[in-house]
């Protein structure tokens, strides 16, 4: 199973976060690893994540998890479970104003071994989400 994960302590409110986090298009303006997000970020919709790694390629993302101000997560892929991606979105206030924010993603499935070779290090990526996130989080 193929795992990516970022984490970042962030000096603001968890509501501040959690409006930049379900805003999808202002997405390109603090995220630079993301094009374009297309489609409402709430519980049950369908979004499209346009991303850099991999130009003129969209993923349909389903939004499975939503508790304002603390978590969300994303899933998607193939039918029947073959292969499934799930990026889960934690909020944790830490005290004297700073929420650690984590992001991690799973894949998994019959035919997640052979699909994971093709997906790129997308750690870099993450990094920038959680580095552009907590830099326009603290701005604001």
């Amino acid at each position: 199973m193929k795992t990516f994960s970022v984490a970042a302590l962030i000096h603001a409110t968890p509501e501040k976060i959690w409006a930049l986090l379900t805003d999808a298009g202002a997405y390109p303006g603090w995220n630079p690893a993301v094009t374009k997000v297309e489609g409402k970020i709430a519980l049950g919709e369908t979004i499209m994540v346009h991303v850099k790694v991999n130009p003129g390629r969209a993923f349909p993302a389903k939004v499975t998890e939503f508790q304002p101000g603390s978590a969300m997560t994303w899933s998607g892929g193939m039918p029947l479970g073959f292969f499934k991606g799930v990026r889960t979105f934690r909020l944790t206030p830490k005290g004297s104003g700073t929420v650690e924010f984590a992001m991690k993603e799973e894949f998994s499935g019959l035919l997640s071994p052979l699909i994971e070779r093709s997906i790129p290090d997308l750690q870099p990526s993450f990094e920038e989400f959680a580095a552009g996130l907590k830099k326009r989080a603290e701005a604001e």
